[in-house]
């Protein structure tokens, strides 16, 4: 029997999940009208803030984004650590890092490898005070770690040669980040595996567009990556009336309660959000529009910067892959 490839396992899960879901429900009322809405220069045309992002320095350029993504985590933890909440958590992590880069230079992939929780905290600026900086900052530890060893044992210690193996498949390099378990983002939800891959995907997606599509950020199959499901972008289309949550479930999230990573209601919340745009696409391309979710994605989660949206609760959970 032919393996079906990891990205088209994401899209068949998500909406397997979609269609038995019961704390979150798309409105397909809603799509088309959504779909001709939306401003598609962002989609279409997507950038990366040259302020907060090591680019235009090559191989280093790369080991900037590897690094980064093995780490662009810690949205349930962002609001814990004493960050304005009317600020990004990830352009925190990304600035610190950059100026790091800026600084010194990448670090080796031994270097990665010997990184310590309080290495992170120094790095990044956090309070040892706080029990969640802690936490998040043992994650970021163990993250950087497994990536330093991967590229030790695998890749000669070369951050290019990691990308190079893939040889210009995206769906390729997602398979190869995924040899790293805290890049191995999947769930069961009633019987069903789950796959996500949100940082695996979206290391494909950076390097696309920090390269304009050449050298290590050429990709022949980015339309195949789906959505990079995290908790942004399902409250944009949430308060753009496309994700409809059950009132208990909208309730908890209002109050500031935390989700159970991997429960019924987050995988829900994730999946969902992953069909939405998949419909979404496929409805843009009707209209005669050029898109894919890498670049729906990068509009949504844009969008969500704005005050509109982050004036109002979204969920949060405690997860090493968002």
């Amino acid at each position: 029997m032919k393996k079906i490839p990891l990205l088209q396992q994401v899209r068949d899960a998500c909406r397997q999940v979609s269609e038995q879901a019961q704390w979150v429900s798309i409105d397909r009322e809603r799509l088309q009208n959504y779909a001709a809405c939306l401003p598609l220069a962002g989609a279409l045309y997507p950038q990366i803030d040259p302020a907060r992002h090591y680019l235009g320095h090559g191989a280093d350029t790369v080991a900037f984004f590897l690094t980064l993504d093995a780490i662009n985590f810690g949205s349930g933890y962002f609001l814990d650590l004493g960050l304005d909440p009317r600020q990004s958590g990830y352009f925190m992590v990304a600035a610190a890092l950059t100026e790091r880069f800026r600084r010194h230079g990448p670090f080796s992939a031994e270097q990665l490898g010997r990184l310590t929780a309080d290495d992170c905290l120094l790095l990044f600026g956090l309070d040892s005070g706080k029990p969640a900086a802690m936490e998040l900052m043992g994650r970021f530890g163990a993250a950087l770690n497994q990536l330093g060893r991967y590229l030790q044992e695998h890749f000669h210690g070369s951050f290019t040669a990691l990308v190079e193996a893939a040889e210009g498949r995206a769906g390729h390099l997602v398979e190869l980040l995924a040899g790293m378990p805290l890049f191995q983002d999947e769930a069961r939800y009633r019987g069903l595996q789950v796959p996500f891959y949100k940082r695996a995907q979206l290391t494909v997606a950076d390097l696309a567009i920090a390269f304009a599509g050449r050298d290590w950020g050429s990709f022949v199959d980015l339309d195949e990556l789906t959505l990079f499901a995290d908790n942004l972008v399902p409250h944009v289309l949430r308060h753009d009336g496309v994700l409809v949550y059950r009132q208990a479930l909208a309730a908890r999230i209002e109050a500031g309660q935390l989700l159970q990573a991997s429960s019924e209601e987050e995988i829900e919340l994730r999946a969902c959000a992953v069909h939405a745009v998949e419909l979404l696409v496929a409805e843009l391309r009707r209209q005669g529009h050029v898109v894919n979710a890498m670049g729906l994605d990068q509009l949504l989660w844009n969008r969500g910067q704005q005050p509109e949206y982050r004036r109002r609760p979204r969920h949060r959970t405690r997860s090493p892959y968002y």
